[in-house]
C-alpha cells in the first residue's frame, strides 16, 4: 500500500449509503416528461369541425338572405362524443369589399334532431339542400381514452422496478448484493475523545488510523498493518462505540455490517453477500468494514447437530478465502467485534485473517471515571458533584450501565423538577441500575414485612462480624428489582482476584438470611432461594475450578466456560469418576453446612443486635452503614434516618401480587450482590 493508492481514492456521492453509482434515473425522469407532454398535446389538439358558432334563427336569416353556399356535397349534421346536441356544419360565403371576396366561413349551428327534425327537413328542402349525419369523436376524447391505460401500465410497472432495484439487497431483484453501509462522514462524528475507560484497547486499534493515514511510517522497517482486528469483551463495554471512534478518525471509506445480515433463508445468499462486500471494498480500497456481531456468521464448523452441509459454514468458508485466499488484496481492513470468542472458528482467528485481538474489558476505578466526565458533559450537573464517589461506587459496572445511570439520574432530577442533577439523584440511579427500581407499591402484610426485616437483618450482622467481607452499603426492606429486600456491599477498591477466606465468609454471609428466620420464626420460606443458588455455585467454584479443597486437591474437575456451546457440550464427556463426582458432591455440601452452622453461632450470640436492626429496619425501612455500626456498636442508631413517608397510590389500581411457589422471591440478596468480581 502507497501514498499514491492512498491518495487515488474514487469520488464518493454522499447521497448514496453503499458508495455505488449516482442513484437519480435520468431516464426515468426523461419518460415522465414525455408522458406528460402527449397529454398536453391531446388537450391543445383542437377538432377539424370546429366553425364559427351560429344560432338557428341567424341560419334560417342566412339561407332566406342566400348566403348558403349550395353545391352537391350534402351539409353535415354532426354529434361529437362529448356533447348532447347535434351541430349542422354549413358553409357561408364570404363578404365582398371593393370588388374582392374573401374565403367561405364554416360555420356551426347547434340543433336538436328530435324537436327540430320536421323543421329542419323543411327548410333544407326549400333552398334545395340536404344533410348527412355523422358521428365524430374530438382529438383528445379518442386519444386519450386508447393511450390512457397504456401509460398507467408502463408507470406502474416503472415505478415497481424503480423500487425493488433501490432497496439493494433487500428487494427481489437483488437478493446476493451486500447490506454493508457506507458511513455518512456528513453525520455527528464520534472520535477517540468520546470513548473513555479502555485506554489499551484505544491505543491497539488507533495504529490503524495512524497507518491509513501516514503508511510509509510503518512501510519503513518492512513492517505491515493487521488485515483484521477482532475486538473481544462483555456486552456493553464499548467494542462497536470503537468502531465508530474509528470511522471517525479514519479518513477513508467506512463500511458497517452485522454478522446476521449475511445468513438469510435462500441457500447462497450469504456467500455471495460476503463476496460483494468485498468487492465493494476492493472498489474503495484502502477502506475499513466493520463486521459486529461476527459469531453470528463464523461459529465453529463441525459442531452443527445433525451432520449435512449448513448455510453459514459456507458463508464462514467464503469469508475465510476473502480474507485471506488466492486472490488476496491489500487496502481492505476487517474490524469485527464479537462477546462469544469461544464460539468462533479456529481458521477464522489465525494471523493473516484476524491479525490482533483486542480486549475490551471492564473499566477500572478511573476509566468509570472518565467515561462518566464523557456522559456528564451531555447533562447539567451541579456545581460540586464529585463524580469520583460515583465511579468509587460502581465497580463492574460496563461503559453501558454508566451512561445509563448519568440518563437515569437526569429523568430523575427531571421528575423532581431540579434546575440540575445532584449527588443524590446519581446514587439513587447507580442503585436502579445494578439492583432495580424501587417498588413502594408493593403491598406487604406486616408478616412479611418482618420476615424480610430479619432476613436482611440476619445478611448484615454477619457482614459486619466477619473479618473478610466487602463494606456494607445500605440495607433496605423496600421492594426493589425482583427481590422483597436487598442488603448491598461495596467493595473499597477493584478487585480482580479473591481469597479463600474472603469465600469463606461470603458463604457465612450468604447463609445469614436463611439462619434468622430459623432463629426468630423457627421456620423458613423460600426467599433464600438466591441465596442458596449462589452460595453452592461458590462452593463448587471452589472445589472444581479453584483448587480450594484440602480433600480433592489442586486438579480442575470438569471444563468450565463462561458461556455454553450446546452442540459442543452435548458430545462432551465428563472428566472425572462417578466416585469423584460423589466426593465432589460431598465436599460442596461440606463447605455450605460449615457455613451455616458459623452463621447460627454467630447470630445466636448476637441475638439482640438481630432484634434491634430489624425493628429498626421495620421503623424506617431503610439503613447505611453507619446506622448498622451505631447499632452493633451502642444499641441504638446516633443519627436516624427520616421517617419514610408512605407512597400516595390509589387502591383501586394497585392491588398485592401473589407469590408464586414455584416462582420463589428472593426476599435476601440478589446473586449478583456476594459474587466476585471477574468469577
Amino acid at each position: 500500500m502507497s501514498d499514491k493508492k492512498l491518495s487515488q481514492q474514487p469520488e464518493k456521492n454522499p447521497n448514496d449509503p453503499k458508495g455505488n453509482e449516482s442513484s437519480f434515473n435520468i431516464r426515468g425522469l426523461l419518460f415522465i416528461g414525455i408522458a406528460f407532454a402527449i397529454i398536453f398535446t391531446a388537450f391543445s389538439v383542437k377538432s377539424s369541425t370546429k366553425g364559427e358558432p351560429t344560432t338557428w334563427p341567424v341560419f334560417v336569416q342566412l339561407l332566406q338572405d342566400g348566403q348558403i353556399i349550395k353545391d352537391d356535397k350534402p351539409l353535415e349534421l354532426v354529434r361529437t362524443q362529448d356533447s348532447s346536441e347535434e351541430i349542422l356544419i354549413a358553409n357561408k360565403k364570404g363578404n365582398e369589399e371593393n370588388g374582392n371576396s374573401s374565403p367561405a366561413v364554416k360555420i356551426e349551428v347547434p340543433v336538436n334532431i328530435d324537436f327540430q327534425k320536421e323543421e329542419l327537413i323543411k327548410l333544407l328542402k326549400d333552398n334545395d339542400l340536404q344533410y348527412s349525419p355523422k358521428f365524430v369523436s374530438t382529438a383528445f376524447s379518442s386519444f386519450f381514452i386508447a393511450i390512457l391505460p397504456i401509460i398507467l401500465i408502463l408507470l406502474i410497472l416503472y415505478f415497481f422496478f424503480r423500487q425493488q432495484m433501490k432497496m439493494a439487497g433487500r428487494g427481489a431483484m437483488s437478493f446476493g448484493k451486500s447490506k454493508a453501509k457506507m458511513l455518512n462522514m456528513d453525520t455527528k462524528k464520534v472520535t477517540f475523545k468520546d470513548v473513555a475507560g479502555v485506554t489499551e484497547a484505544k491505543e491497539e486499534v488507533s495504529e490503524l488510523v495512524d497507518f491509513l493515514k501516514d503508511p510509509k511510517k510503518f512501510q519503513r522497517l518492512g513492517g505491515q498493518i493487521p488485515k483484521g482486528v477482532l475486538m473481544i469483551g462483555a456486552p456493553g463495554t464499548g467494542k462497536t462505540l470503537l468502531a465508530r471512534a474509528i470511522a471517525g478518525e479514519a479518513d477513508v471509506p467506512f463500511f458497517s455490517i452485522s454478522g446476521s445480515d449475511f445468513v438469510e433463508m435462500f441457500v447462497g445468499v450469504g456467500a455471495s453477500r460476503v463476496r460483494d462486500m468485498f468487492e465493494q471494498g476492493k472498489k474503495h480500497a484502502p477502506c475499513l468494514i466493520f463486521i459486529d456481531e461476527i459469531d453470528a456468521v463464523g461459529r465453529h464448523r463441525g459442531h452443527g447437530l445433525g451432520g449435512g452441509h449448513d448455510e453459514r459454514e459456507q458463508t464462514l468458508n467464503a469469508l475465510l478465502v476473502e480474507m485471506d485466499g488466492f486472490e488476496t488484496q491489500e487496502g481492505v481492513i476487517i474490524i469485527a467485534a464479537t462477546n462469544r470468542p469461544d464460539v468462533l472458528d479456529p481458521a477464522l482467528l489465525r494471523p493473516g485473517r484476524f491479525d490482533r485481538q483486542v480486549t475490551v474489558g471492564l473499566p477500572d476505578v478511573r476509566g468509570r471515571h472518565a467515561i462518566l466526565e464523557v456522559h456528564a458533559k451531555k447533562v447539567k450537573m451541579s456545581e460540586g458533584v464529585d463524580l469520583e464517589v460515583i465511579a468509587r461506587g460502581t465497580p463492574g459496572y460496563s461503559g453501558a450501565e454508566l451512561a445509563n445511570v448519568i440518563n437515569e439520574a437526569a429523568l430523575m432530577a427531571a421528575r423532581k423538577g431540579l434546575k440540575a442533577i445532584t449527588l443524590s439523584e446519581l446514587e439513587e440511579a447507580r442503585d436502579k441500575v445494578r439492583w432495580g427500581k424501587e417498588r413502594r407499591s408493593l403491598a406487604l402484610s406486616q408478616k412479611e414485612k418482618e420476615n424480610t426485616a430479619y432476613h436482611e437483618a440476619g445478611h448484615a450482622i454477619l457482614n459486619e462480624l466477619l473479618e473478610y467481607t466487602d463494606p456494607l452499603h445500605k440495607v433496605t426492606i423496600i421492594p426493589r428489582g425482583p427481590a422483597l429486600g436487598v442488603t448491598m456491599f461495596l467493595p473499597e477498591e477493584d478487585k480482580y482476584t479473591q481469597r479463600k477466606f474472603e469465600m469463606l465468609d461470603h458463604l457465612v454471609v450468604a447463609m445469614g438470611g436463611r439462619v434468622a428466620e430459623e432463629i426468630v420464626f423457627g421456620d423458613v420460606t423460600n426467599g433464600a432461594g438466591g441465596d442458596i443458588k449462589m452460595a453452592t455455585d461458590i462452593a463448587r467454584k471452589m472445589v472444581c475450578q479453584w483448587g480450594m479443597s484440602d480433600d480433592l486437591g489442586m486438579v480442575e474437575y470438569g471444563d468450565h466456560q463462561e458461556h455454553t456451546f450446546l452442540a459442543r457440550d452435548m458430545t462432551a464427556s465428563r472428566s472425572y469418576s462417578e466416585d469423584t463426582a460423589q466426593k465432589i458432591d460431598n465436599e460442596v455440601k461440606r463447605l455450605i453446612d460449615t457455613a451455616y452452622n458459623k452463621a447460627r453461632e454467630l447470630l445466636l450470640s448476637h441475638r439482640e443486635e438481630l432484634d434491634l436492626i430489624a425493628s429498626a429496619l421495620l421503623e424506617f425501612e431503610t439503613l447505611d452503614a453507619n446506622h448498622i455500626k451505631d447499632i452493633m456498636k451502642d444499641g441504638e442508631m446516633g443519627n436516624p434516618p427520616p421517617s419514610p413517608i408512605p407512597p400516595d397510590f390509589d387502591n383501586d389500581t394497585e392491588k398485592s401480587p401473589k407469590k408464586d411457589a414455584g416462582n420463589p422471591i428472593d426476599g435476601g440478596v440478589n446473586p449478583g450482590d456476594f459474587a466476585p468480581v471477574g468469577a
